[in-house]
């Protein structure tokens, strides 16, 4: 099926509405799009996390397709093994040989940080699924907590703004350098506001013979402080200030997916969340200037991986 809004709005969701995410929450608009994406059937599994709560309150269900919640740290570690249990029947033909898409879905704290080894020995096994990491940049579900992928500056109730700590005060991890220097088939960065750029990565990364990686940037309004309305906004404006750049990684060569007509300066993305509010501070100016030399920096240095065709 081609790409376009006529025929993907025919298609049945395969979440389902009347789950409890926040209102504003963008998490349930990825996993529409990914869903929306593939053709063939799917079994999906779910970190704890935001996800997991919102979408599966005993005795209700959001999803439908075949799905499993699992620990914080385990989903890419089950999932590979019902894609073994799956390829074992086929071969005892006790299940007919058909395509299924396995899934795994996990934050960023799920993927950055508690579940990285568990992901990264799926990965090295070489098991056919693709893992999706909702990444809003914090521990939202536990309290707002911070994660390595919050980014310098960031407030959470862990990295609290005051008198001598201005926020987080470490960089953020770079995971999809991570994950693509793994040397899998496939390995991206995407945004909820790009869905035909989602969605397009999507079927490349089920498609692939061997595991997948897409990192999704996830706006949370309740640890990012902004408006209900402003998510799909938010993931653009990210794109645009290049602190969230849209790339893949295919077989080892890095390609850009978009670039900016005119790259917005650091500050618009700072000024547009509540997170960074105390960055304002004259006090923090400094900051401000350094947290866009970092911007400008990794912007270059993608630039020169994709130019290239691959890792510095």
């Amino acid at each position: 099926m081609p790409l376009n809004l006529r025929e993907l709005s025919a298609k049945e969701d395969l979440l389902a509405p009347g789950h409890r995410l926040c209102a504003g929450c963008t998490e349930s608009i990825v996993v529409r799009q990914v869903l929306l994406a593939i053709q063939e059937p799917v079994v999906v599994a779910c970190a704890t996390g935001c996800l997991e709560i919102g979408t599966s309150p005993f005795p209700f269900t959001s999803w439908r397709v075949p799905w499993i919640h699992v620990a914080f740290e385990n989903a890419a570690a089950v999932i590979s093994g019902v894609e073994t249990a799956q390829r074992s029947l086929v071969r005892q033909g006790k299940l007919p040989d058909r395509p299924v898409r396995f899934l795994a879905f996990g934050g960023d704290g799920a993927t950055y940080d508690i579940g990285l080894q568990w992901l990264s020995g799926a990965l090295e096994r070489g098991h056919h699924f693709t893992y999706i990491c909702l990444n809003n940049e914090a521990y939202m579900n536990t309290g707002i907590q911070r994660s390595s992928a919050t980014p310098r500056g960031g407030w959470t109730t862990t990295s609290p703004v005051g008198k001598v700590i201005p926020g987080k005060r470490e960089p953020r991890k770079d995971i999809t350098a991570i994950m693509a220097a793994h040397n899998i088939p496939y390995v991206a960065q995407a945004t909820p506001h790009g869905w035909k750029d989602l969605m397009t990565k999507v079927r490349k990364a089920v498609a692939v013979d061997g595991p997948s990686f897409i990192n999704v940037l996830s706006p949370c309004t309740r640890g990012w402080r902004h408006e209900l309305d402003e998510g799909i906004e938010l993931s653009k404006l990210a794109v645009d200030t290049c602190i969230w750049p849209l790339f893949e990684v295919e077989s080892g060569v890095w390609k850009l997916s978009h670039r900016p007509s005119r790259k917005k300066p650091i500050l618009e993305w700072i000024k547009s969340q509540g997170r960074f509010s105390h960055l304002l501070r004259p006090e923090n100016q400094h900051l401000v200037e350094e947290l866009q030399v970092e911007v400008d920096h990794d912007w270059e240095k993608l630039l020169r991986r994709c130019d290239a065709g691959g890792p510095l």
